[in-house]
C-alpha cells in the first residue's frame, strides 16, 4: 500500500515540482527536507516532467537537478546580478578552472585572476588595474560563491574593489563539476547558441509541440499569439481543458486562456516565486498603465493579435497624464524623475515580464495583450487621484 501511495501525484509530488522549477538545484545540505522530499517522489516527478516536458531530472547524492531548457531564451533567464557581457566571459572561465580542481582544493584569488587572464576570449585582454574589469570579477566570483561552486576559506573579495594585489583563499566544493550541463556532442563544435537548443529537441521529437507549450507555460510570465495560425497557442485553445486540468491537477497553477495570451497564476503563492503585481514601485505604474490603455482604446485601438503600437511620445504623453492624476502616490524616486527617465525604467521592468517589445529600428512600442490582464488605480478617496 505505501509503495503505490508513492506512484500517486500527491501534494508532497506537487510541492517537489514546485522546487525544482524555482531552484537551480537543490541541495541537500543546505535543503535535506526539500531534498528528502524528492527522493521520496522522484520516480513520479521524472516521469511527469520527462512526458510533459521533455527535460532531464538529475538526482545526486549531494543534490537535485532539473535541466530547465527554455524554448526561446529570455533577457530576464540570466543571471540578475551580471551587467555586463565581460560578467558572464569570466564566470565561464572560472568554471573552466574548477574543473581542474578536485573537491576542497584551496587556490588563491591570484591563481584565479591568472587563468582567466589567460582563457579571457574577448578582443581585448584583462586588466586588473582597470576597475571596470576588477568589479566585472567581484560579480562573478560572488555567484560562484552564490551557487557554493565555491567556499571562502580566508580574505573578502571585497577588497579587491580597490587593489588588485588582494589575495583570498578559496576552496573548490563537490558542486563545482556539476554546474554545467553535459552535452552530447563536444561543446566546442557548436557555433552558436541556437545549436544547444535545437540539440535538446532532437531528443524530445515526440510530442515536441506538448512539450514546447508546457515549457512556455512553466517558464514565462506568459505567451502571446504571434498571429492566426501560431502552432503553439493553436495547441492551448484546442487543448485547454485538457491543459486546465492537467495542471490543476499537478501543480498549483491555474490556467487562463484569453483570445491573444495565455498564463499561468499561482492559487497558493510561495516566498521564493516572482509573481506579478509584486511590491516594487514600478508595479503600481504598470498597472496604472494599463488601466488608462483600456479606458482609451479608442485612441489606441489593439491590431488583430492584439498589441498597441505605440512611440516613445505618445508613451510620454500617458505618463505625463498619469504623472498629474497620480504622481502624489508614487514614491519618490518615480516623482524625482523626468517623464523620459520613467518610460525607459517602466520599458525595462514591463520587458522582464514580457509585457512590451520595442522595435530596434523605428524605437516604436509595442504593448502585448499580457499588460491588459491586471489594472489597477489608486482608492477613490486617494489625495490628488481620480474620484470614482
Amino acid at each position: 500500500m505505501r509503495a503505490e501511495n508513492t506512484l500517486e501525484f500527491d501534494e508532497k509530488a506537487i510541492q517537489g515540482m514546485d522546487l525544482l522549477f524555482h531552484h537551480y538545484w537543490i541541495l541537500r545540505a543546505e535543503h535535506p527536507e526539500w531534498y528528502q522530499l524528492i527522493r521520496e517522489r522522484e520516480k513520479v516527478l521524472r516521469r511527469y516532467i520527462n512526458e510533459k516536458f521533455g527535460l532531464r531530472l538529475i538526482v545526486h547524492q549531494h543534490f537535485i537537478k532539473l535541466e530547465k531548457i527554455p524554448v526561446e531564451p529570455e533577457r530576464w533567464m540570466g543571471i540578475q546580478h551580471f551587467q555586463e557581457p565581460m560578467d558572464y566571459a569570466i564566470f565561464c572561465c572560472a568554471l573552466s578552472f574548477l574543473e581542474g580542481k578536485s573537491v576542497d582544493e584551496q587556490f588563491l584569488l591570484s591563481d584565479l585572476c591568472q587563468e582567466i587572464q589567460a582563457d579571457y576570449p574577448g578582443d581585448s585582454d584583462l586588466d586588473w588595474t582597470l576597475y571596470i574589469h576588477r568589479k566585472s570579477l567581484i560579480r562573478s566570483v560572488k555567484i560562484l560563491m552564490e551557487f557554493q561552486l565555491i567556499r571562502t576559506i580566508d580574505g573578502d573579495i571585497g577588497r579587491f574593489d580597490h587593489n588588485e594585489e588582494q589575495e583570498v583563499l578559496y576552496e573548490a566544493t563537490i558542486y563545482s563539476r556539476y554546474f554545467m550541463r553535459t552535452y552530447p556532442e563536444d561543446f566546442m563544435n557548436y557555433t552558436h547558441w541556437s545549436e544547444l537548443l535545437q540539440e535538446d529537441w532532437k531528443l524530445n521529437q515526440e510530442d515536441e509541440r506538448r512539450k514546447r507549450v508546457y515549457r512556455k507555460l512553466f517558464f514565462s510570465p506568459g505567451l502571446h499569439r504571434m498571429d492566426q495560425q501560431d502552432p503553439d497557442f493553436l495547441y492551448i485553445r484546442n487543448y485547454r481543458n485538457r491543459l486546465s486540468e492537467d495542471i490543476d491537477k499537478h501543480s498549483d497553477y491555474n490556467l487562463h486562456v484569453y483570445k491573444n495570451t495565455a498564463f499561468l497564476s499561482a492559487s497558493d503563492p510561495r516566498q521564493y516565486q516572482q509573481l506579478f503585481p509584486n511590491a516594487k514601485a514600478s508595479t503600481d505604474m504598470i498597472l496604472q498603465l494599463s488601466k488608462h490603455l483600456h479606458e482609451h482604446l479608442e485612441h489606441f485601438k489593439p491590431k488583430e493579435n492584439g498589441e498597441i503600437v505605440m512611440t516613445e511620445g505618445e508613451l510620454d504623453e500617458v505618463l505625463a497624464t498619469l504623472r498629474g492624476q497620480f504622481e502624489a502616490g508614487w514614491s519618490k524616486y518615480f516623482r524625482e524623475k523626468s517623464t523620459n527617465a520613467i518610460r525607459i525604467e517602466l520599458i525595462e521592468a514591463m520587458k522582464d515580464w514580457m509585457m512590451v517589445e520595442v522595435e530596434e529600428m523605428s524605437s516604436l512600442i509595442k504593448i502585448k495583450p499580457l499588460l491588459g490582464v491586471l489594472t489597477g488605480t489608486f482608492p477613490a478617496d486617494f489625495e490628488g487621484g481620480e474620484k470614482q
